[in-house]
């Protein structure tokens, strides 16, 4: 009898182990699934839907202050492989803006695309020019920010030199407009009373 006893709780035990391990194993599916639908996800070419507007640099100290960042790539095939293959690094001191070169063909596919750092006279240039013997067209756009050359440019309305506003002008300005509302909005309910 006793031997039996013995038996049937070293089969519970084996039993008990095994439901153990599959339990523990389930992280490890988990991680397996993710590998694969990666993995299938960038053979299906999904990745390319990387969304560098949502971009935040690592904190980081900053060489010198107001520096900023901007993509930078050569010559790359289009604006996709520069933004994924920049290079992380912080701008000169002496620029102060993003530079966008962007060629294209007259059906609009890019032939290469060229961001650096810029200095205020770099970006004298701005806007599209057709290059009759190539056939292609040439868009340069600048701006003013952190990463802010995420897009490039493809026409006159985006190929432009774009500078923030001074930040104190216009917390000041939107203090001057928020007062003013608030003091229409407290006289007309004072006359309609």
């Amino acid at each position: 009898m006793r031997r039996g006893t013995d038996w049937d709780s070293s089969q519970r035990r084996g039993e008990l182990c095994k439901t153990r391990m599959e339990l523990s194993c389930f992280p490890c599916w988990a991680v397996l699934l993710q590998v694969l639908l990666i993995i299938m996800m960038a053979d299906s070419g999904m990745t390319r839907n990387i969304n560098f507007h949502n971009f935040s640099p690592p904190v980081d100290p900053t060489p010198f202050p107001n520096s900023f960042k901007c993509f930078t790539c050569d010559h790359s095939t289009d604006n996709y492989n520069c933004n994924r293959w920049a290079e992380d690094k912080w701008c000169p001191q002496h620029t102060n803006y993003c530079m966008t070169v962007h060629h294209f063909t007259s059906q609009g596919r890019s032939k290469s695309v060229t961001k650096r750092c810029a200095m205020k006279a770099d970006c004298h240039v701005v806007g599209c020019r057709h290059h009759r013997d190539t056939g292609h067209t040439e868009c340069i756009s600048c701006c003013e920010g952190m990463v802010c050359n995420v897009e490039v440019p493809t026409n006159h309305t985006n190929a432009v030199f774009v500078i923030k506003q001074s930040r104190s002008s216009s917390g000041a300005m939107a203090r001057t407009l928020s007062s003013a509302a608030f003091s229409l909005t407290f006289l007309t309910a004072l006359l309609l009373s």
